[in-house]
């Protein structure tokens, strides 16, 4: 039996003369979909398999179409005779063009057998030359297939060695997605010894040392595994102790390694190779000159066997030298070592003579985390779920580690600067400000990492969010955040309901909730304060403050927006929340009612219009129909229906005059805040809800004629009774006219679950009587709430734990002084998943 060894991602092609049994091979060892006959191909093109004036064309689409399946990762078996050079170069182009090994699988039959075959299949009309001359190019081809470019070749000689070949796959050297970590990443080395055993202590690393007291080795007690990014030498002062203490590790299997540029200008080196003496090389190799020559064997020997890059934890993390595009990611060529090593340049050279590389990580989109290292920063930053953990060791920086999967950063500061660098380390001359934002951070398809998640931006929803932005918002100085969409509660099967608390409260318990809060739902719109203690001092830029809406545009602009922040500010200074909370700014979330301050317009364009128009109409449809029964037609139920919905529509103009107010300025304005986000270098997200209650309490006492205080109810899920209690309290509230209720997490904007994933910050249940100004005077028909309740929710509630993550993170930088645009980053990221496209009534 002879084992054909395939790697899981190749291009196959089958190799033999017509009759040789290549299809019924395919067959056996291949499902359908991964085989393209030429044959197929040819009846696609041509409406006949053997009409061979279409083999150009049929070649063509089966090129085309082998790319596509290529490219997708998927295995791709080429079952046509593949004999002449030509038909095989265009195999192994396409299989190199998409970065996957090419392989020749040779099925060798006797003429006799072949042209039996060919014989017994009544749609071959050639005669036996035509084998014979396939036998003679078979032949000339077994001697060339390697050179051509197959990586491997196997050649099944007769009938009986190719009915018993075995088919076996075999993963890339790349391929090590079952090991899942946790992992300790360390970034370039560099010969720095002390800083590394440092950092690898640090990380709770035990060393092992030799019979010399040099370490050789290095174990963790919960079991983690170290991954190096390459350049392990050049530069600094003890390359060979780097060398013996990583492949230690490697040998142990405590650790992995994936080759540097440095790496593999030292073997070539080792070799004998004519190699300049350049950028610290000549310091390592008289460093191994006082080695021993067995050990220096052994290292050329250890950077002969490592590996572009690995893949990773079920291919959730990327490990590349000087990172790797999605494209080439688990591929296999050479294209694919050379950006693993060297990355891609523009073709430039900067003011320090020095390559200009390619800035593929501003373009990476893909799911897989990217670890790297080649080029040193003095920070390392997340870029669209990359990081470069070069941080110049050996140019007096410092070595850093990435813990995996906690993105936790590790470093230790360097001993010295061991070589001084060609570019500085930090850059010189003018800089980027805190406060400089450039257009290149939002526009385009953009891959955010945000801490509690990830998610990627479509180019079309980030040009609509820049047009807001750039028209439409607040100073990006001002704009911190911006509240998240709230996702409603489960569809309610009460009769007459759409919503309804029980759902609300199953919602959380599901999600091993507790305890919850019950806010009362304000029926306004949404208003977030920041307030400066004193005005025109502190971040942010010029002025006291700003009121903007939950999209991020001035609520009313001047002079009114200031004259609100000065009642705010004077009420936080009574309730004495400055000196509390030792800040000198607030960020409240709110609601600002009545609903027709800000939405006259709307209120009087989109609701009361169709209310007039019901009023209007259907008592008029009503005489005519009073007249029709009089005339003895039966009109009976229409006339009833026609009262129905007469009755639908007051109820409807009824709920949305609820919300209608009479203001002039800010007489007759209330403002009902509900969470106290942020001061001065601190994010309140991780305060439970009664904290942040109580504290805007202290503002409704502090001006009563501004504030409206937001009722509540605090639940134990547990607890029937409080339950019944808090579902009796709503159905009075939406019975009085109110919008309904919030239900939260009672442990606060930033509560999780046991698995430490981030809960819905609310889910709403609106009344039954607000929710026909959502869905129309009839929803409560019987035939359109049965309609309605197939709403699918699972979108909004994705979009909704989205933008809460956004804006947490947003927080957390806020309070930890992150530069302008790393900020803005992630509130623009919020107002871009609002072109997304979700049923607006959920």
């Amino acid at each position: 039996m002879t084992v054909v060894e395939i790697p899981e991602l190749a291009l196959v092609a089958l190799v033999g003369v017509s009759g040789s049994g290549k299809s019924t091979f395919a067959r056996r060892h291949f499902a359908p979909t991964q085989v393209l006959s030429s044959d197929a191909f040819r009846a696609m093109v041509a409406d006949d398999e053997n009409d061979q004036s279409a083999s150009a064309v049929a070649f063509d689409v089966l090129h085309y179409v082998a790319g596509k399946r290529l490219r997708g990762g998927r295995l791709t078996v080429v079952d046509a005779t593949n004999l002449q050079p030509h038909a095989r170069a265009g195999l192994v182009k396409v299989a190199r063009d998409h970065d996957v090994l090419p392989v020749a699988i040779v099925l060798d039959v006797p003429e006799a057998i072949a042209w039996e075959r060919t014989e017994a299949r009544g749609d071959r009309t050639f005669d036996r030359r035509v084998i014979t001359r396939m036998q003679r190019d078979l032949r000339q081809s077994l001697g060339r297939l390697a050179r051509e470019g197959f990586r491997k070749v196997y050649v099944l000689r007769g009938v009986d060695e190719i009915d018993a070949a075995e088919i076996r796959y075999e993963k890339l050297f790349n391929d090590r997605r079952e090991l899942t970590g946790p992992f300790d990443i360390i970034g370039d080395v560099h010969g720095c010894r002390a800083e590394l055993e440092a950092l690898l202590v640090r990380l709770g690393w035990t060393l092992d040392t030799g019979t010399d007291g040099r370490p050789v080795g290095a174990t963790h007690p919960e079991g983690r595994t170290a991954v190096f990014v390459g350049d392990l030498v050049d530069r600094g002062p003890d390359s060979p102790g780097v060398l013996r203490l990583v492949m230690g590790m490697v040998a142990a299997g405590t650790a992995i390694c994936v080759p540097g540029n440095h790496e593999q200008k030292l073997l070539r080196r080792l070799r004998g190779r004519d190699v300049q003496l350049t950028h610290g090389l000549a310091e390592t190799m008289a460093q191994l000159d006082a080695e021993d020559p067995a050990f220096v064997a052994g290292v050329a020997a250890f950077i002969d066997g490592l590996v572009s890059h690995y893949v990773l934890d079920g291919g959730r993390l990327v490990v590349a030298h000087a990172g790797l595009k999605e494209e080439y990611q688990g591929r296999a060529s050479g294209r694919v070592r050379s950006f693993a090593l060297y990355g891609e340049t523009t073709g430039e050279t900067d003011e320090y003579g020095l390559p200009v590389r390619y800035p593929w990580a501003r373009d990476y989109r893909g799911s897989a985390m990217v670890v790297y290292g080649h080029t040193p920063t003095p920070v390392p930053e997340w870029v669209n779920n990359t990081i470069c953990i070069d941080t110049g060791c050996v140019f007096g920086g410092s070595l850093t580690a990435l813990r995996y999967p906690d993105r936790e950063l590790v470093s230790v500061p360097a001993v010295q600067e061991y070589y001084p660098p060609v570019r500085p380390l930090v850059p010189t001359g003018p800089q980027r400000t805190d406060d400089t934002l450039e257009l290149t951070d939002v526009t385009g398809r953009r891959h955010v990492e945000f801490g509690y998640g990830k998610v990627t931006v479509p180019a079309e929803n980030s040009a609509a969010a820049l047009e807001v932005m750039s028209r439409f918002a607040v100073d990006p100085r001002w704009l911190v955040w911006l509240p998240p969409t709230m996702a409603p509660c489960s569809t309610s099967t009460v009769p007459g309901y759409l919503e309804h608390p029980a759902e609300a409260f199953a919602d959380y318990r599901a999600a091993g909730v507790d305890r919850v809060v019950c806010e009362e739902k304000h029926m306004g719109s949404r208003a977030v304060v920041l307030v400066r203690r004193v005005p025109d001092a502190g971040p942010f830029g010029p002025g006291g403050g700003v009121v903007y809406t939950r999209t991020g545009r001035p609520f009313f602009g001047d002079p009114l927006d200031g004259q609100l922040l000065d009642r705010v500010r004077r009420a936080v200074d009574t309730a004495g929340l400055w000196a509390e909370l030792d800040t000198d700014w607030l960020l409240l979330d709110c609601e600002l009612l009545p609903w027709s301050a800000k939405a006259a317009g709307l209120i009087r364009s989109q609701y009361a219009s169709v209310g007039a128009a019901g009023r209007h109409v259907l008592p008029a449809v009503d005489r005519v129909l009073a007249a029709a029964g009089g005339r003895g037609l039966d009109v009976a139920a229409l006339r009833d229906r026609t009262g129905r919905r007469a009755a639908d529509v007051e109820r409807y103009s009824a709920a949305y005059r609820r919300y209608v107010g009479h203001t002039d300025g800010l007489t007759g304005v209330t403002l009902a805040p509900f969470a106290v986000l942020a001061g001065a270098g601190r994010s309140y997200a991780d305060r439970d809800h009664g904290w942040h209650l109580a504290l805007a309490d202290r503002l409704c006492a502090a001006d009563p004629d501004l504030f409206t205080r937001t009722r509540r109810l605090v639940v134990d899920l547990a607890d029937g009774s409080a339950v019944d209690t808090a579902t009796d309290w709503w159905l009075a509230l939406t019975a009085d006219g109110g919008e309904g209720m919030v239900v939260k997490p009672y442990a606060g904007p930033g509560a999780v679950n046991a698995k430490g994933r981030l809960l819905q910050p609310g889910i709403k249940c609106r009344g039954r009587e607000y929710l026909r100004i959502i869905y129309g005077p009839e929803y409560t028909e019987p035939a359109q709430l049965a309609a309605l309740r197939k709403r699918s929710l699972g979108r909004k509630r994705g979009l909704a734990l989205t933008e809460h993550g956004l804006g947490l993170a947003a927080l957390d930088r806020l309070a930890e002084g992150a530069p302008l645009w790393r900020r803005h980053e992630l509130v623009f990221a919020i107002l871009a998943c609002e072109s997304e496209p979700v049923d607006p009534r959920l």
